[in-house]
């Protein structure tokens, strides 16, 4: 009996340190960048689906954005082809973005969409085409030469970057009860489909929803610092010393660039965190300690 009281006193006292995070985030928007591990693994995938119903539940309106790295790279080797990275952005031909928009569109959103809604929640999946969500246009990456040169343009393909974002459509949908999902995929003006980096779409997303956070999921345990320890906190001086540094590079880079540039569009807090941990959003949202590297203005 008093190991039973133990452990509901235990429970208690949990509830009580997530109370005041609840009431400061209530009826707030956070935006949730879905992806890594934490999207592979089944345990991982069901318990995240229960994390973000639990938000909507207490008064929270979380925004997901998923990404789908490693199943578009399964679904390539199956058609024979080879996925090339530039600066974290995948090289996109016109095959390729058809795979991409296939597997983020038609099987990842949904998958998602399903398991919120079986725990409970009232998700609706979505691409940059619904309701004229994401527009886009080609980007191109530029590189640096001697000091006299110009820079050289990079052609990464169908790689594209926001330049519009129908936030009235997502916040009629959170109004209404639902958890929007998104695939970051956008469309230009002829109509054609950009695959644009997940990491980059959620920044986006939280800029234009003014949302009061901006988590984004990885596979490692946050950012780390040139000796591989983890940086609990850091503002936006700190992060462009660590780009410049080179210590910040590869998939890391665009997840402090849009870190960066949606703190600097009103978001109040940008956090990278551990998505192999379980519950790991929930442990950032309503913890002391919290996990992983959060990025402030």
């Amino acid at each position: 009996m008093e190991q039973h009281g133990s452990d509901a006193t235990t429970r208690a006292g949990i509830l009580l340190e997530a109370l005041p995070y609840i009431r400061r985030f209530y009826n707030a928007t956070i935006v949730i960048k879905y992806g890594g591990h934490a999207m592979v693994d089944d345990e991982l995938k069901r318990n995240f689906a229960m994390d973000v119903v639990m938000m909507k539940y207490i008064g929270i309106h979380p925004v997901i954005v998923h990404g789908g790295g490693p199943q578009i790279g399964t679904y390539l080797k199956k058609f024979g082809k080879e996925s090339k990275f530039v600066r974290g952005m995948r090289v996109t031909d016109e095959e390729t973005m058809t795979i991409v928009e296939m597997v983020l569109v038609g099987m990842v959103n949904k998958e998602i969409v399903g398991l919120i809604n079986q725990n409970g929640g009232k998700a609706v999946g979505l691409s940059g085409k619904d309701g004229n969500l994401i527009r886009a246009e080609k980007y191109c990456l530029s590189e640096d030469k001697a000091q006299d040169s110009p820079s050289e343009i990079i052609d990464i393909g169908l790689v594209g970057k926001v330049t519009g974002f129908n936030a009235d459509l997502i916040r009629s949908l959170v109004k209404d009860g639902f958890i929007p999902v998104i695939a970051p995929t956008g469309f230009g003006e002829r109509g054609e489909t950009y695959n644009i980096n997940a990491d980059v779409v959620a920044g986006e997303v939280a800029a234009a929803m003014r949302a009061e956070k901006l988590v984004l999921l990885t596979d490692v345990a946050g950012v780390l610092d040139g000796e591989k320890k983890l940086i609990n906190s850091m503002n936006q001086v700190k992060a462009q010393e660590l780009i410049d540094s080179a210590i910040i590079q590869g998939g890391m880079y665009p997840k402090i660039k849009c870190c960066i540039k949606a703190l600097r569009a009103g978001v109040k807090k940008t956090h990278i965190i551990d998505g192999r941990r379980l519950h790991a959003v929930l442990l950032e949202m309503f913890t002391d300690e919290g996990v992983g590297t959060e990025v402030v203005e």
